[in-house]
């Protein structure tokens, strides 16, 4: 039995969140939890809405799971849409600054791989 939990459209670029869900994969969901509330970086905190939420879920739609049974089946960032924005540098030139946006999510199970 498997849920999973997405978040669309963050304003964090997937290369820094990849970052973090390395360190979750496979992982026992309280103790990724864990990692996370000690983890100091932006996506730490993203993340760990999106655990809370795939959590919720698996418990939602199985009475019988709980959390302590739960693993991080996978978890993983894509890229969203850019937002690109302009910068004005000299001799009336002007630079392009990409705001990259993430597409997250974190698959939740109670097997094993």
């Amino acid at each position: 039995m498997e849920a999973k939990a997405l978040a669309r459209y963050v304003r964090i670029s997937p290369r820094k969140v990849r970052q973090v869900t390395s360190l979750i994969k496979g992982k026992r969901a309280d103790s990724a939890a864990d990692l996370l509330k000690f983890t100091p970086k932006k996506a730490a905190k993203l993340l760990s809405k999106i655990l809370k939420s795939a959590v919720a879920n698996a418990e939602q739609q199985s009475a019988q799971l709980s959390s302590d049974r739960l693993f991080v089946k996978n978890a993983y960032a894509d890229g969203g849409p850019t937002l690109k924005r302009w910068r004005p540098r000299a001799r009336g030139k002007a630079d392009r600054i990409l705001k990259r946006t993430s597409h997250i999510t974190i698959i939740v199970s109670d097997e094993t791989k």
